[in-house]
C-alpha cells in the first residue's frame, strides 16, 4: 500500500498492435519496437510523465512481462510490476493498480504506445485534470481531430463537460464530427483518484469490482491467479465505468497525439519525420534493398525476417484482418 496523495503514473502494457502486423508480434507487441531513435513507445510513455509522478506502476501480461522487465532494468526505474495471468480488459488492469494504491493517490493512466508531442501542452493537460481529479472527478482527455478517423471512439463536449461518448463512427459521421468543432477523439488517457474510481466501479460494476478484489487479494509479488482472473468479466473501462458515471469531466488537450494504431499513423508519422518516400508517397519500412513502386501511390511496403506486407495506407485498419486468418490458422508469425 502506498502513502497518501502521490501522483502515480499507471502504464497499461497488454496491447498486441495486431493492425501493425508483421512489426508488431505476440511475442514483440508495439510498444517495444525500439522504432524511435533507438528507444521504444514504452521508454517514451515512462519518459514523458517521469517529471510529474511519484511511481510508476506497469500493468500487463505474462507474456510480455520479460519485455517490460528488461526495458524498466535498462531505464533503472522503480516500479511496481502487476502481471495479468489472461487479459480481462482495460477496467480490470485499472482496478488492479487502483487495488495497489492509497485511496487518495492520483493515477494517470496511459496505454503504453502513443506518441504525444509537445511537452508544455501536455504538462498543462495534466495539471488541469490532476486539479479535476482531486475534486472527485473522472478525467478523460480528448484529443483535437486532425482529419475524419473511423478508428476511433468520438466524445462530444463542452467545455470540460462531457455531453456524450460516440463509438467508432462510419466515414460520414466521421466527417460530419470532425467539422462541427464539438467532437474530440478518446485518447485511452484518463486521471482519478483511486479510491474514487474503485467507488465508481462498485456502482457500475459490481460483479467485475468483486472478482477484480477476490484476485488483487490473493496476487503474490503482483503475479494475479490465472483460474480466479477468468471470473473477472472482460469489460472495457470506458464502458464500464467513463460512459456510466455522472462525475466525468474532460480535458480537450492541445498537443500532438498519435496512438500509432495503424500503418497510416505509422505512416503519418514517419513523413513527418523526414523518412524516404518516392515521388507517388509510397514508402519502405524495414529494408535498406532498393524498391520501386510503379503505378501506386500512398503504399507501404512493411519488410520483416520472415514476412512481407504490403498496402495502400486507405486500406491500414485492414491488417486486422490478416492478423485475424493467421491466428485462427495457428501460424508462428504473429
Amino acid at each position: 500500500m502506498s502513502s497518501a496523495n502521490k501522483i502515480i503514473h499507471v502504464v497499461l502494457t497488454g496491447g498486441v498492435g495486431s493492425r501493425l502486423w508483421p512489426l508488431s508480434r505476440k511475442s514483440q507487441p508495439k510498444q517495444y519496437l525500439d522504432l524511435f531513435e533507438g528507444k521504444s513507445l514504452f521508454e517514451l510513455t515512462l519518459e514523458r510523465n517521469a517529471a510529474v509522478a511519484d511511481d510508476v506502476v506497469v500493468v500487463g501480461n505474462r507474456d510480455n512481462s520479460h519485455l517490460t522487465e528488461k526495458v524498466m532494468k535498462k531505464l533503472a526505474v522503480p516500479f511496481t510490476h502487476i502481471i495479468e495471468a489472461t487479459p480481462r480488459n482495460t477496467a480490470a488492469a485499472i482496478a488492479f493498480a487502483a487495488f495497489n494504491a492509497h485511496p487518495d493517490d492520483i493515477l494517470i493512466v496511459t496505454p503504453s504506445d502513443h506518441i504525444i508531442e509537445g511537452e508544455v501542452q501536455y504538462k498543462a493537460a495534466l495539471e488541469k485534470a490532476i486539479g479535476l481529479a482531486k475534486n472527485n472527478f473522472l478525467v478523460t482527455f480528448g484529443i483535437q481531430p486532425v482529419r475524419p478517423e473511423t478508428g476511433y471512439g468520438y466524445i462530444e463536449f463542452d467545455e470540460d463537460t462531457v455531453l456524450a461518448f460516440h463509438e467508432k463512427p462510419d466515414l460520414e459521421k466521421a466527417i460530419s464530427f470532425t467539422e462541427s468543432g464539438r467532437f474530440l477523439w478518446n485518447s485511452g488517457l484518463f486521471c482519478f483518484k483511486a479510491g474514487f474510481f474503485l467507488e465508481e466501479l462498485k456502482v457500475q460494476e459490481p460483479e467485475l469490482y468483486k472478482s477484480a478484489q477476490l484476485v488483487w487479494q490473493d496476487s503474490v509479488d503482483g503475479l494475479l491467479n490465472y483460474e480466479l482472473s477468468l471470473q473477472i468479466p472482460s469489460i472495457s473501462v470506458d464502458y464500464a465505468v467513463m460512459e456510466r458515471s455522472k462525475n466525468i469531466k474532460v480535458v480537450a488537450t492541445h498537443f500532438e497525439w498519435s496512438d500509432l494504431g495503424s500503418f497510416e499513423a505509422v505512416y503519418d508519422y514517419l513523413m513527418q519525420n523526414g523518412h524516404s518516400a518516392d515521388l507517388n508517397g509510397n514508402i519502405v519500412i524495414g529494408s535498406d534493398v532498393h524498391t520501386a513502386f510503379v503505378g501506386l501511390e500512398d503504399c507501404l511496403l512493411v519488410h520483416t525476417p520472415d514476412a512481407l506486407l504490403v498496402l495502400q495506407k486507405k486500406y491500414s485498419q485492414e491488417v486486422k484482418d490478416v492478423y485475424q486468418q493467421l491466428e485462427s490458422s495457428g501460424s508462428c508469425l504473429i
